[in-house]
C-alpha cells in the first residue's frame, strides 16, 4: 500500500469512527472493498438501522400493511419482516405521514399518491446527482478503488450534502408557488369548468432511432443533453412548462395560445439552428385536459401526440381548435397558417392538421423541413459505417471486392430515417 493510499485510508478510517462506525465495521469494509458505500451510508442515512416492520408498527401505531404499503409508494423494496433496517429517520417520516392524515391534508390513499410523486422525483434527481455526468468521476464513489472515492466523498460531503438540500428546498417553494398561481389562474379562467383548458405540444426529434445506433455512450449522451436544454429554454423562457421528456420528446403545456404558437414556433427554428441536433417535429393541440400528479392526460394530448408523428421534419402542427384560438388573439403578423389534407388518426378519427410559420418565413421553413442537415449528417454515419465494415473485411482476411462510390442513400434509393 502506497503512502497516499495509507494516509488515505486513516483519514476515512477516522472519518468513519467520528460518525459512529465501529472500528469493526471499518475493518470488514476494507476487507470487503466497499469502504466507499459504508461512508455514503453513515453520511446520508445518519441513524443506527434498529426497528423491524412490526416494532416500527407498533411504536407508531400504524398497520404493517400500510407502513408497507407507504414504504412501497415512496420507492424502496420491502425489507424482511425480521430485520432490523428501519432507523429513527424512518419512524420520523412515518410519524409525519400520520399527521398529514390526522390533519385533513390527504387522506391515507391521496397521502400514498403523494408519496409515489415524491418517491419517483427524488429517485430521478438522486440518480443524476450520482451519474458520471454530475460527479465527474466513473461513478458517485469513482473507480475502482473505494479508500480513494470513500477519501474524496468524505471530504466534499460536509458541504455538498447540506448545500443540495438547502437547494431541493428552494426549488421546491418555488415551483409550489408557481404551481399554485396556476391553479388560482386556471380556476378564473375555466369559471367553474370541471377540467382546466391548456395548450398541450410535444417536439419529436427527427432520426434519433437510427442515430442512437450509431453514436458512443458519450456522444448520445451530448446529444440527449442538448436536446432537453433547447427544449427547456425555448418552452419555459415563453411561458410554458415541460411536463416530461420521454427519450427523443418533449411534452410541454401552456395556458396561452399565442405563448403555444411561439414556443411550436421557436422550438423548430432553434433545432434547425443548432449544430449538433436533428430537426424537430413539433405539433399542439388545445384542449380540456386531466391533471394529475403534474402529469395531462385526455383525448387533446392523444391528438397532439398523433399529430407530431404525422409532422415533416421542422414543421409545426396544430388542431383546427388551436387555429381558431390564435386566430382569436390576433397574432396574424406572427404566424400564418397553411392546410393539410385531414387526416385519420388512430382512434381519433379524422382530423383537420394546420402547419404554422412565420409570415415571409416559407423558403427558410422549407429548407428546415426538408431535414438536409440531418441528411448531411446520416450520409456522413452511412458513410463510416461501410468503411468500417470494409476494413473488418480486409482485416479477416477476405478478398471481397472493394466497395467503390459509397453512397448515403440505400440500395432501394431510399431516404434516411426521417428525411
Amino acid at each position: 500500500m502506497s503512502t497516499d493510499h495509507e494516509a488515505a485510508f486513516q483519514r476515512v478510517r477516522t472519518f468513519l469512527l467520528e460518525h459512529g462506525a465501529t472500528a469493526e465495521e471499518v475493518e470488514a469494509a476494507a476487507a470487503d472493498d466497499v469502504l466507499d458505500l459504508l461512508v455514503a451510508d453513515r453520511l446520508l442515512v445518519p441513524a443506527e438501522a434498529r426497528y423491524t416492520r412490526a416494532q416500527l408498527a407498533q411504536m407508531t401505531g400504524m398497520s404493517e400493511d400500510l407502513a408497507q404499503r407507504f414504504w412501497r409508494a415512496l420507492g424502496f423494496a420491502d425489507v424482511a419482516e425480521d430485520e432490523p433496517a428501519f432507523t429513527d429517520l424512518d419512524l420520523e417520516a412515518i410519524v409525519t405521514f400520520q399527521a398529514m392524515v390526522h390533519l385533513g391534508v390527504a387522506d391515507v390513499e391521496s397521502g400514498l399518491q403523494l408519496a409515489r410523486v415524491i418517491g419517483s422525483s427524488l429517485a430521478r434527481i438522486a440518480e443524476a446527482e450520482v451519474a458520471p455526468a454530475a460527479t465527474g468521476l466513473p461513478g458517485l464513489m469513482g473507480s475502482t478503488d473505494s479508500v480513494e472515492e470513500a477519501d474524496r466523498f468524505a471530504q466534499v460531503a460536509s458541504t455538498s450534502l447540506p448545500a443540495m438540500a438547502r437547494l431541493l428546498e428552494f426549488v421546491w417553494r418555488r415551483h409550489v408557488q408557481a404551481a399554485t398561481r396556476r391553479a388560482m389562474l386556471l380556476r378564473a379562467r375555466t369559471k367553474g369548468q370541471t377540467l382546466p383548458v391548456l395548450v398541450v405540444g410535444f417536439a419529436d426529434m427527427v432520426g434519433f432511432t437510427v442515430l442512437s445506433q450509431q453514436l458512443s455512450e458519450a456522444e448520445l449522451a451530448a446529444v440527449v443533453t442538448r436536446f432537453e436544454e433547447i427544449a427547456y429554454d425555448q418552452v419555459t423562457a415563453l411561458g410554458g412548462r415541460v411536463v416530461k421528456m420521454i427519450g427523443d420528446e418533449a411534452m410541454f403545456v401552456t395556458e396561452s395560445a399565442p405563448a403555444a404558437g411561439r414556443i411550436g414556433l421557436g422550438l423548430a427554428e432553434a433545432y434547425a439552428d443548432d449544430e449538433l441536433l436533428s430537426d424537430v417535429r413539433v405539433a399542439m393541440a388545445i384542449g380540456p385536459v386531466l391533471a394529475k400528479d403534474g402529469d395531462y392526460f385526455g383525448p387533446v394530448v392523444n391528438l397532439a401526440s398523433r399529430m407530431v408523428g404525422i409532422a415533416h421534419p421542422g414543421s409545426v402542427l396544430v388542431s383546427d381548435d388551436l387555429r381558431v384560438a390564435l386566430l382569436a388573439e390576433d397574432i396574424g403578423s406572427e404566424v400564418a397558417f397553411e392546410a393539410l389534407r385531414p387526416r385519420r388518426l388512430k382512434d381519433l378519427g379524422w382530423v383537420q392538421p394546420w402547419s404554422i410559420y412565420r409570415p415571409g418565413g416559407e423558403e427558410a421553413d422549407a429548407e428546415r423541413r426538408a431535414g438536409r442537415r440531418w441528411e448531411r449528417l446520416s450520409e456522413v454515419i452511412r458513410d463510416l459505417e461501410e468503411l468500417r465494415e470494409r476494413g473488418e473485411r480486409l482485416l479477416s482476411g477476405g478478398l471481397e471486392p472493394a466497395v467503390e462510390g459509397l453512397s448515403a442513400r440505400d440500395p432501394e434509393g431510399g431516404d434516411p430515417e426521417g428525411a
